[in-house]
């Protein structure tokens, strides 16, 4: 990379991370909080203000992505960051599920995800540009390892409301960035929306990555319905529940580092895509059988063998699409894509949590299994030149 490439991935990386901990850091600890409000009883409901972010999100993605493309990154990136504080607080504030649900929804309008990726990829070349998705891809990976860690001793101390308190304040920071540090997006002649909307939605490799990311994350949201709980039932208090996640996470970052990516230099990354969504399914599956008698050690395992599985995908997911689609394009394909993403969390919240109610844990993750393997069907017939294009 040269120094403006590197400067671009670690700052909007940062960018990113900052975001995305902002929304993970109550993930782990949502569900379990939430009973401390009016209304926190009824699991179709937590699961409901877990996921409306997503319903929001995924109902601006496309606009948001369309609109970068037009008018420019870095002020609609901006935009929605603020929206995504003004959530933030409102959540903070709120004080029965409703208004949390409010402040949730608040929260996912600012729907930035498609503009950060696409001007990640305007200020990267090919040749460099798995490299620094990846680089988002790895800083999600470490927020969702220091949300899980943060997270119980945090709410320990601020509650639910302070956590949200924080997501403002890292949202601030986030801007800061974006602002200040981030190198001036390149100007791309505009073209005509639809048009390029049409052409997008027509192509079926892209198709068949946005499946993928509406299961991936919906899988995670449902997960995390259920996987705290199991933890308690296994002995382990919420505020120790980061001595369980951090080696997990820990120790996939290194599986992931170490010999999935040297995998993928010698070719083979059809086979670690399509094995990374076997191993998620193959995860569900075994939370079922933890769903008795849970183990710590079994749940440590599985639980570093999940995140193997999805971070893998959350690095190599936004490259391929980027690749796939022409550079006047990748806000709208990416908006499409993180669209997707967003519906997926908002599936794996509100129908999670109607699961969770009529058949439980059991529910969740059968359901979570299915999904999976509806994706890798869908997966296997990929073109492999549309896959390689994520290894270049």
């Amino acid at each position: 990379m040269t120094p403006a490439e590197r400067r671009s991935s670690a700052a909007l990386a940062g960018v990113y991370a900052l975001r995305m901990l902002g929304l993970f850091i109550v993930l782990p600890v949502f569900a379990l909080q939430a009973r401390h409000y009016p209304g926190g009883d009824d699991p179709a409901l937590v699961g409901l203000a877990m996921g409306i972010y997503g319903l929001t999100q995924a109902l601006l993605q496309v606009p948001l992505g369309m609109a970068s493309d037009r008018l420019g990154r870095k002020p609609v990136i901006l935009a929605g960051l603020a929206l995504f504080v003004l959530g933030s607080v409102v959540a903070a504030w709120a004080p029965t599920m409703a208004w949390l649900v409010a402040g949730r929804a608040l929260q996912g309008a600012g729907a930035v995800s498609a503009a950060v990726t696409a001007l990640l990829a305007d200020l990267t070349r090919d040749a460099v540009r798995t490299k620094a998705m990846a680089l988002v891809g790895i800083s999600i990976a470490l927020m969702f390892a220091l949300s899980l860690v943060a997270a119980p001793l945090l709410v320990s101390w601020v509650g639910l409301s302070g956590l949200f308190a924080v997501t403002a304040g890292l949202s601030l920071t986030a801007m800061a960035v974006v602002a200040w540090v981030v190198p001036p997006e390149p100007v791309h002649a505009p073209g005509a929306p639809r048009a390029r909307l049409a052409e997008v939605l027509r192509n079926t490799e892209l198709l068949r990555v946005d499946l993928g990311v509406f299961v991936l994350h919906a899988a995670q949201i449902m997960t995390w319905l259920s996987v705290p709980a199991l933890l308690v039932q296994a002995g382990l208090p919420t505020a120790q529940h980061w001595q369980v996640y951090l080696p997990a996470v820990l120790a996939s970052l290194l599986i992931v580092g170490g010999l999935l990516f040297r995998l993928e230099r010698k070719g083979l990354f059809r086979a670690v895509y399509l094995g990374a969504i076997a191993l998620i399914g193959l995860v569900q599956l075994g939370f079922i059988g933890q769903l008795h008698a849970p183990s710590l050690a079994v749940l440590g395992v599985l639980l570093c063998l999940y995140f193997v599985g999805f971070n893998t995908q959350e690095a190599g997911q936004p490259s391929l699409v980027s690749r796939l689609a022409p550079a006047q394009q990748r806000g709208t394909a990416l908006g499409i894509y993180n669209t997707l993403m967003s519906l997926g969390i908002f599936a794996g919240g509100a129908v999670g949590g109607v699961v969770a109610r009529v058949w439980g844990p059991v529910g969740i993750f059968a359901l979570s299994t299915a999904l999976v393997v509806l994706w890798l069907i869908a997966a296997w017939p990929m073109k492999p030149m549309a896959l390689d294009s994520a290894r270049r």
